[in-house]
């Protein structure tokens, strides 16, 4: 199985985030709150799209992109952009952007990512119209791919040279309370059951649809540090029912 990294901290990163003081005190998403999140979750996520799109462009190339697997790893891709982009842009930005209120260079930086994330949206429909015609050449949908991941891909550096790195300096305790708040609500809303963020059926919420989505593919190294870095109880869940019921989808699977 082909490997791919993401770039996780250093645990002592990690560690300090989930002190008093580092936004642990309203634990957000699945256990991670505050700095923590940026440094492994949003990263981590990047990491993932980069790896989806990598295979929906061999797929395309070799013709195999209206195969059923390929078909529903790329319908996944657009619910992990999707929450990805709505918990940042609806949690995590407005809070960098009253944080650095009457600082023009630093509202800039946001400004250029909600102008890069209304970009992406078309490249997404023109994807999907290509997918969705059998009478196009395969090369309108090779070059659809290409299109969507070179814009996203300088969007995901932006937001990480940027943004996040932005919030890390600027936001404060009560900022990232908030901003965890503000996530375990957004996860409410597409499922929460058995005390962890995330339904068990389905699609999944954002624990069972998101942690074996984050870990499909990585570095065992890797794998291992970023589920040791989750609390106890969300590997055990993920180890018994997300991953399993992941697998059984065999996303991209030709």
């Amino acid at each position: 199985m082909d490997t791919f990294s993401i770039a996780l901290p250093d645990e002592a990163a990690v560690g300090a985030a989930a002190k008093p003081g580092g936004g642990r005190a309203a634990a957000g998403v699945l256990g991670l709150a505050g700095p923590a999140f940026v440094d492994v979750f949003a990263r981590a996520g990047h990491a993932a799209f980069r790896r989806d799109l990598e295979r929906l462009a061999a797929a395309a190339a070799a013709g195999r992109a209206h195969a059923p697997q390929v078909r529903a790893g790329w319908e996944n891709l657009k619910l992990q952009l999707r929450r990805h982009h709505d918990l940042q842009a609806g949690a995590l930005w407005p809070r960098v952007e009253r944080a650095v209120a009457g600082h023009g260079p630093d509202l800039g930086v946001v400004a250029e990512l909600r102008a890069e994330y209304e970009g992406i949206g078309p490249l997404v429909v023109a994807l999907d119209a290509a997918l969705e015609d059998d009478e196009r050449g395969s090369g309108e949908l090779v070059s659809a791919v290409r299109a969507l991941r070179a814009a996203l891909e300088v969007h995901l550096r932006h937001e990480e040279a940027g943004v996040l790195a932005l919030a890390r300096r600027v936001l404060g305790p009560a900022d990232w309370a908030g901003f965890a708040a503000d996530a375990v609500s957004a996860c409410g809303s597409q499922g929460v059951s058995g005390g962890v963020s995330g339904g068990v059926s389905g699609g999944g919420g954002c624990g069972e649809g998101t942690v074996p989505w984050l870990v499909d593919g990585i570095a065992p190294l890797e794998r291992s540090r970023f589920l040791t870095a989750l609390p106890r109880e969300v590997r055990e869940m993920n180890r018994m029912r997300w991953e399993p019921r992941y697998r059984r989808r065999r996303l991209w699977s030709v």
